[in-house]
């Protein structure tokens, strides 16, 4: 098995998590595939990448309505996503301990719109990010990956996990530290990343909350999935009925009829000497079909 049937093979038999892992890793490979043909031609490509990232301005938000569901897998450098997908795998994995496969998609999704929302709102709401806002966009898997962090800190805060250098710390410590990071930075190089991030791990602390009360609140992305993925699974063909290229005469009829009633009467005086146990499989299916 090659390097490329090993990769199909994990990602059929994966689950979830790794499909998600997966499409990030090669959304970020043909986009870069994608710039670095250009560049050999020296064009620049990026404002063309600009199509699949939330823009803050909202004139160009409404003509790239798409882009709160594409930004979400769309990372820009190599570190960008090795983070980001470091912390899916660490943390999704936590999460699939004490929720679903669907849960995860789906939080993953509705923490990225959240995500968009917020860091939106900010740029067109806050002065100090007025300068940056006609232009700025967002990209990445942050703001979902915090949802999934937060999610799972508050439904396990005890739970822990061995940080390289650091050691046993427990899960809430990780998430509010994180979560505290953010709030620092908001004015910083990258505040309106930091905004979306505050935005996923709010929509994760209310998930978990919710949950804990028997409500999912990402069950409404879950039927829109649903949706779509039955509506493009192929559907299994059905067998046409087969038919007797010959038809038995009345004669041959009423011999096979006969023969029949005359097994199951042998069939029941089995049963009645020797008791159901004793009938093979073969008698108990045509003792069935005569039912």
């Amino acid at each position: 098995m090659n390097i490329f049937d090993n990769l199909k093979f994990t990602y059929k038999n994966g689950n979830t998590l790794i499909k998600l892992i997966y499409l990030n890793v090669a959304v970020f490979l043909l986009v870069n595939i994608f710039l670095v043909i250009f560049r050999l031609f020296n064009i620049d490509a990026s404002e063309y990448i600009n199509w699949l990232a939330v823009p803050s301005n909202l004139d160009k938000l409404l003509s790239h309505f798409w882009t709160p569901l594409t930004y979400m897998f769309l990372h820009k450098g190599f570190y960008h996503i090795l983070f980001n997908m470091l912390m899916l795998f660490w943390f999704g994995r936590l999460f699939l301990t004490y929720f679903s496969e669907k849960q995860l998609l789906s939080l993953y999704i509705l923490g990225g719109l959240v995500a968009a929302s917020v860091y939106v709102v900010a740029y067109n709401v806050f002065p100090y990010y007025s300068a940056a806002a006609y232009y700025s966009v967002l990209l990445g898997a942050s703001g979902s990956i915090m949802a999934i962090v937060v999610a799972t800190a508050v439904r396990a805060p005890n739970a822990e996990m061995n940080l390289l250098l650091i050691g046993r710390v427990k899960l809430i410590y990780i998430a509010i530290i994180t979560v505290l990071i953010s709030v620092f930075s908001l004015t910083g190089n990258n505040g309106g990343g930091e905004m979306a991030h505050l935005g996923g791990a709010l929509t994760g602390y209310l998930f978990a909350v919710f949950n804990k009360k028997g409500t999912d609140i990402t069950y409404f992305i879950t039927r829109i999935v649903d949706f779509f993925v039955n509506l493009f699974r192929p559907r299994p063909k059905q067998k046409a009925p087969k038919f007797h290229s010959q038809r038995m005469s009345p004669q041959e009829y009423n011999q096979q009829k006969a023969r029949n009633e005359a097994e199951i009467d042998r069939i029941l005086d089995k049963i009645k000497t020797s008791g159901y146990e004793s009938l093979s499989a073969d008698e108990k299916r045509k003792l069935f079909e005569k039912k």
